[in-house]
């Protein structure tokens, strides 16, 4: 593993701010100074010093969590607004949030300091299937459906085809509730999608990512997963 990234992942500080420990002579591998980038280091049996502190890799962790709105996906904000990290205990190191969701957005989210993990579950080309219910403003017909299942153009160009069905109604209200399942996860795009079919969104949760469903969490709990089923998230990703 690259020096740089190993500072990065036990949790010190970001991949670009490492490599200016590096160069201002602050690490050390093995008892001597590394002033040069590319260094490779096996965080198994090399001794790494960052300004006088060993540091090692934390114990890999992976989290379900249920967003509240109102909380930033992060884990600091420096307008000091309410983050992810307020939920969790400062002992785990390295933690991160995988993806984004909005403030306004409550719902499903994994927490990780698994850096491959993350990196597998945004990328695109693994195609991982999430769900969300979202409330909007009207009642959207079979056509309004069958575009969103088709797919259509927002910002950025046309969305992949989706899943769209209508769960319920009221007509009082003059409002409904639809079930989006998307393979991508473009900014803000099942508010985009909605609005394009003329159906503003009042209330948006993600309910499920891959076989991983909210079920059973409150507001602003976590769970942390077991060995099996983060083996089976990260064969779900490719990952051995």
């Amino acid at each position: 593993m690259r020096l740089h990234r190993f500072i990065a992942q036990c949790g010190v500080t970001s991949r670009r701010k490492a490599e200016d420990l590096i160069r201002g002579g602050l690490v050390s591998v093995n008892g001597a100074t590394v002033t040069e980038m590319g260094i490779e280091v096996d965080p198994a049996f090399d001794t790494v010093i960052v300004e006088g502190k060993a540091i090692s890799l934390p114990h890999l962790s992976t989290f379900l969590f249920n967003k509240p709105r109102g909380v930033v996906t992060t884990m600091s904000d420096p307008r000091g607004r309410r983050t992810v990290a307020e939920f969790f205990p400062s002992s785990i190191k390295g933690l991160k949030p995988v993806g984004r969701l909005d403030m306004d957005t409550e719902g499903l989210l994994f927490v990780t300091n698994d850096g491959a993990l993350a990196a597998r579950l945004t990328h695109p080309k693994h195609e991982v299937e999430k769900e969300y219910i979202a409330t909007v403003r009207g009642l959207p017909d079979e056509r309004d459906l069958s575009r969103l299942r088709k797919g259509l153009w927002i910002e950025g160009g046309k969305t992949a085809p989706a899943e769209a069905e209508l769960v319920s109604t009221d007509e009082k209200k003059g409002t409904a509730s639809v079930r989006l399942v998307l393979h991508e996860g473009r900014k803000h795009q099942v508010r985009l999608m909605l609005a394009g079919v003329g159906h503003d969104v009042i209330r948006l949760q993600r309910t499920r990512i891959g076989p991983y469903r909210l079920k059973g969490l409150a507001q602003g709990q976590m769970r942390k997963l077991g060995m099996s089923e983060v083996t089976a998230l990260r064969k779900l990703v490719g990952l051995g």
